[in-house]
């Protein structure tokens, strides 16, 4: 069920009650309707540091950080800043969660639960086609430290039960959907792992958006997103996010102020502005994501196509039954070989080359070059990255337009 959120009015809508909307929230939500200066947008609060009107306004301040009553006010700018305070609660409405905190990136903010939560001797289990760099750090870094790692196939959830050492495993970590075959984990399953075994579970939600899945709602303990993609929705900052409950991440936030992977008033600023549009946004990409994937899948020289909202990919009953939409990214598997691949590349007009997803232009990458060119084909292969395999993100251009260039672009190969 859907945790109590506020709109800007403050008030609260319980369980049972009619709730806003999630393009309501990412307007409205978190924010209080009298803001400093009577400004209509969050004002950027540019300063490193806070001051005190005396000793016992200090001393009082001091109590109250001790005893947990609440966060009034900052002292500090690496423990918290008002416009990043915002966006937080902002975050936190749009995925049903109690709270957020936001991190300088959505590497920092999967890197920086970990380190604070997993003691040495943990293990961790993650699914395979999980974001590289994730499993880099988990498989590598963590290592360091004592901490295992165990990789187990995407919907194979006897595999996955199977894999939990008890009184070791800590941490069960999935993307849905996946980077980048947008395979679809049962989140129900998960959870119901998760709480069996006395693990918690972690979903990277960057692929869905809150706009399309609120993994809270099915029982999932922390969600992340790299808000660099769609919640910025402009390609223009870095930033990533933890939702969670307010006990979970009281203890996040707490460890942020040490690990120091905050973000600056300027960016979540920004951040609050792109949120605000995500719900138009994402929903036009869903709908020019399905219309290509479509195109795709009947064209003579595509292989494959990968996108949860075809009846062709393995999980799209599992993602009809809790996605709001598929999003707006499709990976798909050109007939012919690399060299094919690049000139059908090189022969698009509209898309720009480039890493990411979820802004205003629409990107394309050839994951084999762009993600692991520095492994050989044989181990790319071995982790299912093949020389053909295309991921497309759309942006917000006019889906007839995508369409027809891609029509053109395939001729040509």
């Amino acid at each position: 069920m859907a945790a109590l959120r506020n709109l800007e009015d403050g008030t609260e809508y319980s369980e049972s009650a009619v709730e806003p909307g999630s393009s309501t929230q990412a307007v409205h939500g978190g924010t209080q309707r009298h803001k400093a200066y009577h400004a209509l947008h969050t004002p950027i609060v540019q300063t490193a540091t806070y001051t005190f009107a005396n000793t016992q306004e200090l001393i009082d301040f001091m109590q109250r950080q001790t005893w947990g009553e609440g966060r009034e006010r900052e002292e500090y700018g690496r423990y918290g800043n008002p416009t990043v305070n915002a966006v937080e609660k902002k975050l936190a409405a749009l995925d049903h969660g109690e709270d957020a905190v936001i991190y300088s990136s959505g590497m920092n903010a999967v890197t920086s639960v970990l380190l604070s939560i997993l003691p040495t001797g943990a293990h961790v289990i993650m699914t395979d086609d999980c974001y590289r760099r994730t499993r880099q750090f988990c498989m590598t870094f963590l290592q360091r430290f004592g901490i295992e790692t165990s990789v187990v196939p995407m919907g194979d959830y006897e595999a996955l039960d199977n894999a939990i050492i008890p009184k070791k495993t800590r941490f069960i970590i999935s993307e849905s959907p996946t980077n980048p075959y947008l395979r679809v984990a049962d989140l129900t399953r998960i959870a119901e792992l998760g709480r069996k075994h006395h693990v918690r579970t972690l979903i990277d939600s960057t692929f869905a958006t809150p706009i399309n899945q609120t993994a809270l709602d099915w029982g999932i303990d922390f969600v992340l997103h790299s808000a660099t993609k769609y919640l910025s929705g402009h390609n223009d900052l870095l930033a990533g996010v933890i939702v969670g409950s307010k006990e979970r991440i009281a203890g996040l936030r707490a460890a942020r102020g040490i690990l120091g992977g905050v973000s600056d008033p300027q960016n979540a600023f920004l951040l609050d502005r792109g949120i605000k549009t995500l719900g138009v946004r994402v929903r036009h990409q869903n709908q020019t994501a399905q219309a290509i994937a479509e195109f795709l899948e009947q064209h003579p020289r595509i292989e494959r196509v990968w996108y949860p909202g075809l009846e062709s990919h393995p999980d799209h009953a599992i993602a009809n039954a809790q996605m709001k939409g598929f999003g707006g990214v499709i990976s798909f598997e050109v007939a012919g070989d690399m060299d094919t691949t690049i000139r059908f590349i090189d022969s698009l007009k509209i898309p720009y080359i480039a890493a990411s997803l979820g802004g205003s232009e629409s990107l394309v990458e050839p994951p084999a070059i762009m993600s692991y060119f520095d492994k050989t084909r044989e181990e790319r292969e071995a982790i299912g990255i093949k020389d053909t395999l295309v991921r497309y993100a759309v942006g917000l251009e006019d889906a007839d337009d995508l369409i027809r260039d891609l029509d053109q672009a395939l001729a040509r190969v």
